[in-house]
């Protein structure tokens, strides 16, 4: 009997892992050698491990299949794709459980993308559309396919193009699945405002391209393609457009206005007696986070890098030019030529003192911005709770010409009827009041400061006053250093940015300003410190170093090209084979703002540099980087045929639209073509890389 237990345990344990025919063999041997072989209590233990051994191999395999089923299998699926149920952090699932049917997703780089959504999420009340803001970033995009499932749903895309044509970072996930899937979108109702600037060759090329993206998927288009141009007024572009969207949208889904004048705060405040146990004190994100660092630093959890030189370029000049050079040793981060260093600046104390005696409020006060949605992912604003102090200084941005919604907002803060009528004429859409938003605000550039003096019976409550400004965003600089001679620092070229308004004020660059006075001394053991992080750009040298190239960058347009210059002399110093090399560089005068001279010259003597500079005011007639270009045509064509790459980095709004279209008539001359086929040439040579733009107006 003991015997039979034995084998039929052990042909069940052996039959799971071989062929029947095999399995019955082997459980006989066993058999007859247990037998001749083993006691009945050798029998009985022999039984209870193989027992034990089955129950653990039915288990393990009943995990394996559990494991599987949780595990993302990837294989070749139809073009159609079918809606998904919505996942329990989806947007579509938020909508449903908060009786919403408008989302307007945002773009942005800035943070004017984002106001605009959250505007537009406001004002559909008005609409019988209860709005919600989302961040593409945070969203499962993919779940647009089930935004049908809401009846009169809609959804708004606000957003900008960054760069040369490309998507802003926290939507460039977006980008890429819209480009690269094949959802089928039918029933999803839309609209697109696209924030983009003209003097930028690929204009709002993420909004065009989204536009007409979603409706090749079968989307729905409500409204027509809004743009907006930075450059000019893109505050006057947004209100005409949406003051014809949502008109556009009452017909589209058989809807009429409530004709209620919506002012709604977003966020109620909290103010503390005792200051609570966690306080931000200017972090971006993690409290303490200045304080214990760790790694990896990135926009939200910035490096405090200690200023090694802070130096003046210009020489006998009453403007100011900083070279600076951040340490970045035991950061871990890595840069390369051609990429942005973003500083994180704070705004002068005078301003934010000023703000709080007009608003008759105490500094020093700790509150807290609460979303009144609970349903957003956006608690607060800015890093809550901290001090108005804090928030004016480290967040919200005071300088900037304020928008016609926060006139609006002001305008219920005034006493005196004058004043109030003022405000609410430049908030409406009349063209007396765009007029004068034109003139008083953006001509006269008056930000928040010079509103409420300006405006004195205006006392705006201080907690909704940082909830209507926008926040302080970081600043870019191109690098203006090689990795290869510099790889523990990091170098940056900054004109310092400071000019009188008509109203006779003078307005100060905020970062730039704050950087000037942050020079570091022997004397002082305390190491001056700066908030930093490194931004990865498209900007690059060309793989081989014998590829030739043409630079051209007039005045802190230089700041990339000295990267360059430096990483070229680096790699010729080992032995190697550099391509030529040529710069065209423009300033006012060589006494006076011929950035990096000395360096340049020698890089010139030494043969590996081929120097062109413009002194605009040397002589009677303004002499131009351009100018230069235009009479060096067989070299820069003979660049051209071989291979070799161009990189413009400055103003975009003349000098590299100017370099441009000599570029273009260059290439039409030399190269026998036609006007078409210049264009098409210089498109492959963008296609190619081998253009480049690095440009900011």
């Amino acid at each position: 009997m003991a015997s039979s237990v034995v084998s039929w345990i052990t042909g069940l344990v052996v039959g799971s892992i071989m062929e029947e025919a095999q399995a019955d063999v082997v459980t006989e041997n066993i058999s007859e050698a247990a037998d001749s072989l083993f006691s009945m209590f050798d029998i009985v233990l022999l039984a209870v491990i193989i027992g034990a051994a089955s129950w653990w191999l039915v288990k393990r395999n009943n995990r394996s299949i559990d494991s599987l089923s949780n595990t993302k299998s990837y294989s070749i699926q139809p073009t159609s794709i079918v809606a998904q149920s919505p996942t329990d952090n989806s947007f579509v699932k938020k909508l449903q459980s908060s009786g919403r049917s408008l989302v307007v997703f945002y773009g942005s780089q800035t943070g004017t993308g984002e106001e605009f959504a959250g505007r537009l999420a406001k004002e559909g009340v008005r609409y019988r559309l209860k709005g919600m803001v989302a961040d593409p970033e945070e969203c499962d995009m993919e779940e647009l396919v089930n935004l049908k499932n809401i009846p009169n749903s809609l959804a708004v895309f606000c957003m900008a193009t960054y760069g040369e044509g490309d998507p802003t970072d926290n939507a460039m996930e977006f980008y890429e699945w819209l480009q690269n899937g094949d959802a089928d979108l039918t029933g999803l109702n839309y609209a697109v405002f696209g924030l983009g600037n003209k003097t930028y060759e690929h204009y709002n090329e993420v909004a065009i391209y989204l536009d007409k993206r979603l409706e090749e998927l079968g989307a729905t288009r409500v409204y027509e393609l809004g743009l907006g141009d930075d450059d000019a007024n893109i505050e006057d572009d947004f209100i005409t457009w949406k003051d014809k969207f949502w008109p556009a949208v009452c017909d589209f889904f058989g809807i009429e206005s409530t004709g209620e004048d919506i002012s709604m705060r977003q966020y109620r405040v909290e103010e503390y007696e005792d200051a609570p146990d966690r306080v931000f004190s200017g972090e971006m994100a993690r409290l303490h986070s200045l304080k214990n660092q760790r790694p990896p630093y990135d926009a939200k959890n910035p490096y405090l890098s200690k200023i090694l030189t802070n130096r003046e370029l210009f020489k006998g000049s009453e403007r100011n030019c900083m070279h600076l050079e951040f340490d970045i040793e035991d950061s871990k981060m890595r840069y390369e030529s051609g990429d942005h260093l973003a500083v994180y600046p704070i705004n002068n104390t005078e301003l934010v003192e000023k703000i709080g005696k007009l608003c008759e409020k105490s500094l020093d006060t700790i509150f807290s911005l609460i979303n009144t949605d609970e349903e957003s992912s956006k608690k607060h604003p800015f890093p809550c709770p901290c001090s108005y102090r804090t928030a004016l200084t480290h967040y919200l941005d005071i300088t900037q010409n304020p928008r016609t919604h926060v006139l609006k907002e002001l305008a219920e803060y005034c006493s005196d009827p004058a004043e109030k009528e003022k405000l609410k004429l430049m908030a409406s859409t009349s063209p007396e009041g765009k007029a004068l938003y034109q003139k008083w605000i953006n001509e006269d550039n008056r930000n928040i400061v010079h509103i409420l003096e300006d405006l004195p019976s205006c006392k705006p409550a201080l907690d909704h006053l940082c909830e209507l400004l926008p926040r302080l965003q970081p600043r870019y600089y191109s690098i203006s250093s090689s990795p290869k001679e510099h790889p523990n620092n990091v170098h940056v070229t900054a004109v310092v940015v400071e000019y009188q308004t008509p109203t006779g004020r003078v307005n100060k660059g905020v970062a730039t300003t704050w950087l000037k006075e942050k020079i570091p001394s022997a004397e002082n053991d305390a190491p001056v410190t700066v908030p930093i992080f490194i931004r990865k750009s498209q900007f690059r040298l060309p793989t081989k170093p014998q590829v030739p190239i043409i630079m051209v960058g007039p005045g802190t347009g230089v700041a990339p090209f000295r990267g360059f210059i430096q990483e070229r002399n680096y790699t010729k110093m080992e032995g190697k084979q550099v391509g030529q090399t040529v710069l065209y560089f423009g300033c006012r005068k060589k006494d006076e703002d011929f950035l990096y001279q000395e360096e340049f010259v020698k890089y010139q003597e030494n043969g590996l540099l081929t120097l062109n500079v413009a002194f605009s005011r040397e002589q009677a007639q303004k002499v131009y980087v351009t100018h230069l270009v235009e009479k060096d045509a067989d070299t820069i064509w003979n660049i051209f045929e071989n291979g070799g790459h161009l990189y413009i980095c400055g103003d975009a709004k003349s000098m590299a639209v100017d370099v441009r279209n000599i570029i273009l008539k260059i290439i039409q001359e030399k190269g026998s073509l036609t006007e078409e086929q210049a264009q098409v040439y210089y498109k492959k040579m963008e296609t190619q890389k081998r253009i480049s733009m690095d440009v900011w107006s």
